[in-house]
């Protein structure tokens, strides 16, 4: 079979690690969205309120000190101390449930994967300008089938990032800048330049689908790889679920519809410039997901509404899971 359940431990420990990641992350964005830094500061006899802006120190003026301005200083660093004080307590609450989660063996993220996207939703990067399209979806998957996925191999070296904003914003955060925060030894590969590796060589792949390209702007890298197939994965309804990672902490996957997921699976094995070390795994994935699909999410239905909207490339990948469910 498959299809394993997870026990009733693993499934509350899931729960609450998605609940105290979701305290860490909410205190953590608060944080962020505050001033770097506020300093009373003295000049030519006459003391200024002034906002820090980086963590190099540069500083503009908010004027005069005065009665109003002392109580905005004195709410900020009461504010910001009560942050801190509550976001450490929330990182010691979620690495504690994080342990509970590894010693019951749940499907794992490997630690740089976690790390990126960590950063990817602080910045609120995940979601509203990428998911992740790689075998680590798999994860993400299973904890929705709520339980192990065995004929799905997700273990893989490297990391799949699709970008899936319409329209370009150079106020958003930018990849780039992402991978930089996580690691500063991140590259752009020159011979493969939608790729980036750092020192350790892990490897982060950036696809889009062609209608997606322009949701990029033109100072972030890597560039990705503009992709026709990728045009499925943004069908259906993605899902966002919080996964724990190797290292002991915390991160959210945000993936596909897994029933797209899986039919793109099932044609990348007969892609003709597909890697055929891959094909076997693609094949494995494909089927072993949409056999997750039917058994455990009937929110995803695989019916004959569904079928209606698959285009012609599709359909006969659907059709052949569907007469082998029928033998089995």
């Amino acid at each position: 079979m498959s299809i394993q359940p997870f026990s009733d431990e693993q499934a509350r420990i899931i729960v609450n690690l998605e609940q105290a990641y979701e305290v860490w992350m909410e205190t953590l964005r608060t944080l962020n969205d505050m001033p770097y830094n506020m300093r009373i500061k003295e000049v030519s006899g006459r003391e200024y309120l002034y906002e820090v802006t980086d963590r190099v120190g540069s500083m503009k003026s908010k004027g005069a000190l005065d009665r109003e301005k002392r109580a905005e200083f004195d709410a900020y660093k009461s504010e910001k101390a009560a942050l801190k004080d509550r976001l450490a307590q929330s990182k010691d609450k979620l690495r504690e449930i994080g342990s509970l989660y590894r010693a019951l063996r749940l499907p794992m993220l490997p630690t740089d994967a976690g790390k990126i996207l960590r950063e990817a939703d602080r910045m609120r990067f995940l979601g509203e300008q990428a998911m992740v399209v790689g075998t680590n979806a798999l994860i993400a998957y299973a904890l929705e089938a709520n339980a192990f996925i065995r004929d799905a191999p997700d273990t893989t070296m490297d990391f799949d990032m699709a970008l899936t904003a319409i329209d370009a914003d150079d106020d958003r955060p930018t990849l780039w800048k992402i991978l930089k925060e996580v690691d500063a030894t991140y590259t752009v590969n020159s011979e493969r330049p939608f790729q980036a590796r750092n020192a350790k060589a892990y490897e982060v792949e950036i696809l889009a689908a062609p209608s997606r390209l322009q949701g990029q702007t033109a100072r972030d890298k890597p560039r990705p790889v503009p992709l026709p197939e990728q045009e499925w994965l943004l069908n259906g309804r993605p899902i966002s679920r919080v996964v724990g990672v190797q290292d002991g902490e915390a991160a959210r996957l945000f993936v596909p519809d897994p029933r797209w997921f899986a039919l793109q699976k099932l044609w990348m094995a007969e892609k003709p410039e597909r890697n055929p070390q891959k094909r076997p795994k693609d094949v494995k994935q494909g089927m072993a997901l949409l056999d997750a699909v039917a058994q455990t999410m009937p929110h995803y239905p695989l019916d004959r509404r569904f079928q209606t909207e698959l285009p012609p490339e599709l359909k006969p990948h659907f059709e052949r899971w569907a007469e082998r469910s029928e033998r089995r």
